[in-house]
Formats: C-alpha cells, structure tokens, sequence
C-alpha cells in the first residue's frame, strides 16, 4: 500500500526542483498531449488530476483557451506552486487525494498524467472517474507499468542473496501491467472498442546509480510505500554497487521506465 501521507510530505517539498529532474513525466504529458490533437475536439470542461507543477496544465490552456479547468493535487506545495504560475482566470484548485474526493461535477476530459501509480484502489477510482464524465466525454491518462526501474530491483534481489538477506525489501512499490489495467476496463463493463492502450519504453542514463536515485528523490517519487521496508547501509551501498556493475552502458549507467497510455471515451 501506498503512504499518501508520505507521498503528499515529499511532493511539497521537492515542487521547487520537480521540473528539474521530471523529464520521462514531461515525455508522457507530451504523449498525453499528442493524443488530444489527434482527437481534434474541443474540451470545455476538464479535470486535471495530479497537476503538479502545471507543465500538462499550461499546454492544455494554450489547446483549450476557453475551457474552465479543475486542478487536483494531493501535495499542498504542488497546489501553491501551480497557483503562482498560472493566471486564475476559469482555474479552480482542490488540495485533496483524488481517490477520497467526492466529485461533484461532470467533465468533457479527465486527464491525468503519471499519477495513477500513486493510487491505492485504482480500479475503483477508475469506476467514479468514468461516472463523472459527460457523455461523449474523455477519460485520458498516463502512469507507470510494471517493468518500470527493474534494474533497481534486480540489484536488490541480487544484493540481498550476496549478503543472505531474508527480510523483505521492497525499493518502491509494484506497478500494474497494461494487461492487468485492461482486465479493469473490462471488469467494469467498459465498451473495449472505445478504449485504447498503449505501451513504451524510456531510458534515462546517469553517472552512478547514487546519481539515479538522487534524481528520484528530488522530484519526491522515492520509496512511500507503507510500513518499514528500509535497506539499511550495508544493503543499500551493495544494490548501488551491483547497479553500477550490471547496468553500466558506455560508462554510464541506465534506469528504465515502463510508461502506460490509457484512453476511454464515453
């Protein structure tokens, strides 16, 4: 289970360096957003969740200047962030867990960009999303699947057996499969043929794995899983030498994501 408590704390505190060192987020919006121009409709009602800095934010503005905008964000920096950035004209801001809102009111696009790995009851939140579309409206999201950072987590399976250690370690939390995400869509009983999925790869290439997982940390994405799940030093610094071993391409070293595409019109 994901700590939204934990999730909330380090997304405050790291909104003045996410831009930073957000980029495969920034390559999803921008897929996001090429799936919206391809559509060629025009949105007049949107919900954005997960707004963070207001990079999908601003573009969709310039895409849809008429349109009245709802910004969710669990992190209470992100909301003031944003709120500093953009003019407040047809904006409204919610501080708040989308998967605990009550949504009241109805919308032509939902979108969200590399959110829903955040959620606990994702299938359920999918369920009240798609309630509160309008008809003819848009449900657009991207999110991480499961083969996202295997690097990291074979060094740690590696490194757990080279220092024969059997407590469970767990460097972040599991993600779903685009297959598992379909059988959602299709356990709630939603037309398959107005749904589209789609998958991709992205590498980032760093130094060291120390610098990777600096970089994972500054956008505040590092380990909020629930419960006590910590490495320890010596565990930590043998995963960060098995790393630099084992994933090292022309000198330096590779983190790969595992990004998901997911459209339903209703």
């Amino acid at each position: 289970m994901i700590d939204k408590t934990m999730v909330k704390e380090r997304f405050s505190k790291h909104a003045e360096t996410y831009d930073q060192y957000a980029k495969v987020q920034k390559v999803m919006g921008d897929t996001l957003l090429t799936q919206m121009q391809e559509q060629k409709k025009t949105y007049h009602n949107i919900l954005e969740i997960g707004c963070g800095t207001g990079y999908l934010t601003k573009k969709l503005r310039e895409m849809f200047p008429e349109a009245k905008m709802t910004l969710v964000d669990i992190a209470p920096g992100m909301i003031d962030y944003v709120k500093s950035t953009l003019p407040p004209e047809n904006m409204k801001f919610i501080c708040g867990d989308m998967e605990e809102l009550d949504v009241q009111d109805t919308y032509d696009l939902i979108i969200s960009n590399a959110t829903f790995q955040w959620f606990n009851q994702l299938e359920n939140t999918i369920q009240k999303l798609v309630a509160s579309l309008q008809s003819e409206g848009t449900l657009a999201f991207s999110t991480f699947g499961d083969d996202t950072f295997y690097e990291l987590h074979e060094a740690t399976n590696k490194a757990k057996i080279a220092l024969n250690r059997n407590k469970q370690v767990q460097p972040g939390p599991s993600f779903y499969s685009l297959d598992q995400i379909e059988d959602m869509f299709i356990g709630l009983g939603l037309n398959h043929n107005q749904t589209s999925f789609s998958e991709s790869y992205y590498k980032e290439h760093f130094n060291k794995c120390r610098e990777f997982l600096h970089a994972v940390k500054k956008i505040g994405a590092n380990n909020s899983l629930a419960g006590n799940h910590g490495m320890g030093v010596a565990l930590m610094k043998k995963v960060m030498e098995i790393y630099d071993q084992d994933y090292e391409e022309n000198n330096q070293v590779r983190a790969t994501y595992h990004t998901m595409f997911v459209s339903y019109r209703r």
